[in-house]
This record gives C-alpha cells, sequence and structure tokens, in this order.
C-alpha cells in the first residue's frame, strides 16, 4: 500500500471525475489520501470530498500565494476546524519567493499563526517553502524554540542545508514527481541522504505528473512512479519503499485511522 501525502482532491481536473480517480488510485495499489487546503474560502470543498471517501483524509491552511486575500491575525480560523474528523494536518502554509504572489511580510505572518494552529492542536504542520530557505529555516527554528510541534517539507526541491535542518528539527520530507525528471540529479542526490524513516511520497495531484506521464494532469494513481523513483535513489525494493512511506504516514498523522 502507498499514501498520497498531498493531493488537491477538489481542483476541477480532479473533481470532475474524483469516482474514476479514486477508482484509480485503489488499483494501483494507492490505498489513501491527503487532500491539502490552500484557502479557508474553499476549505468546505476539500472537506466534503474527504468525507466521501473513508481513506481520504484532509488539511486546513492558506497557502503562501493566498496570504494576502487572507491574511490570518491568529491561528483561530484554523483550530476551529480542526474538530472536524477529516481534518489531520495543518496548511500547507510556509514561502513562497519564486512567485512572491503575496507580500513576504504576509506570507511570514500566516506561516507564524499556521504554526501556532500545529502547535496548540498537535496536528503535523504541511510547509510550502520555494526560494526561501534561509527564512525558512530561521522562522522554523524560531518557533521550535518557543513550543514543539511536527510537520513536513512536502514537494521537496530545496538544497541539502534545507533538508539537514528540517530533519534536525524532526520534520519529514516529501518527494513529488519532480524526482523523476531527467534534470533532477541534484535533487535525488539530497534524497539519497535523507533517512527512509523521514521519507514520504506525494503527487501534488494534478501538478507535477511524474515520467511518465510528465505534462499530463496528476493524479493520486501515479505516486507509484515517484514511489518507485525514490525506492531505486534508497537501494530498496519498491515493496519496502510503499511500507516505510506508508508507516511514517500514519506516525506522523496520527489522528488518522489507518484503513481497513
Amino acid at each position: 500500500m502507498l499514501v498520497d501525502s498531498h493531493c488537491h482532491l477538489e481542483y476541477p481536473d480532479l473533481a470532475s471525475e474524483i469516482d474514476a480517480v479514486m477508482a484509480r488510485a485503489k488499483a494501483a495499489g494507492v490505498g489513501a489520501c491527503l487532500s491539502i487546503g490552500t484557502k479557508l474560502e474553499t476549505f468546505a470543498k476539500v472537506r466534503e470530498t474527504a468525507t466521501r471517501f473513508d481513506n481520504v483524509w484532509c488539511s486546513v491552511g492558506v497557502h503562501p500565494h493566498e496570504a494576502e486575500a487572507e491574511l490570518l491575525h491568529d491561528a483561530t480560523p484554523l483550530i476551529e476546524r480542526t474538530h472536524d474528523p477529516k481534518v489531520i494536518g495543518i496548511g500547507e502554509t510556509g514561502l513562497d519567493y519564486f512567485y512572491d504572489h503575496s507580500p513576504r511580510e504576509k506570507q511570514t505572518a500566516n506561516f507564524r499563526a499556521h504554526i501556532d494552529a500545529a502547535r496548540r492542536t498537535g496536528l503535523p504542520l504541511i510547509v510550502h517553502t520555494r526560494d526561501a530557505d534561509d527564512d525558512t529555516i530561521a522562522i522554523l527554528r524560531e518557533e521550535m524554540a518557543a513550543g514543539a510541534f511536527t510537520g513536513v517539507l512536502h514537494c521537496f526541491t530545496g538544497t541539502k542545508m534545507l533538508a539537514d535542518a528540517a530533519l534536525d528539527l524532526g520534520f519529514y520530507i516529501s518527494a513529488s514527481g519532480i524526482i523523476t525528471f531527467k534534470k533532477s540529479e541534484a535533487l535525488r542526490a539530497v534524497f539519497k541522504d535523507v533517512p527512509l524513516e523521514r521519507l514520504l511520497v506525494e503527487t501534488d495531484a494534478p501538478y507535477l505528473a511524474p515520467v511518465p506521464h510528465r505534462g499530463k494532469p496528476n493524479e493520486p494513481s501515479f505516486v507509484v512512479h515517484t514511489a518507485a523513483a525514490l525506492a531505486e535513489v534508497k537501494g530498496v525494493t519498491i515493496d519496502e519503499l510503499a511500507g516505510i512511506t506508508t508507516e511514517n504516514f500514519f506516525r506522523l498523522f496520527s489522528k488518522a485511522s489507518r484503513p481497513t
């Protein structure tokens, strides 16, 4: 069994054929999915999709791109939504200096509000970081010193410095389809040094479809290709990689119950 630890099932490419998407995931051996919140405005749709399937959970969060439109003054709007049994994580949140769709100070404010919610609820933080390694590390270290929390760097594309800092803080690191791309040699080298017990796999569907589906809409069933590439990097079989990353997922997202 594999777990797609980060996807967006309410996005139109997937929502329009959600039953077929989930059937293909099951046929591929993908036994669970975590559908990620990116806006409070659309959280109801994220939750609605999760409630339709026993093996789908969701998170609540405001993507850094949306920080200006949905600026959080505190963690309350996030915490209120975590009382739902389907909500097992906080985010995605973080810093995106590649696009800078929202002012950096507002991204930072939202990032800290999400961390506060993760700390107060005990739910894992789901971090998006792009071209912001130094500030991401600094904020995570500062906030961890103020009180412990857990989390994952999703769709990891950063440096070994960022990976090592996250691991030192007890975080997990998630591989996406990018690890299958021909020009991702440096990324594969970083993942080679990440301990197996700290790895997750994801699609970030409908984005970033792995080889051999690159350029097509991504979906949870395609996580098998990411898992195969990661297994090769780590020198284990795909069955071993699947078992380890699934155990890691349910250890980190402990609010989720393993589907029977």
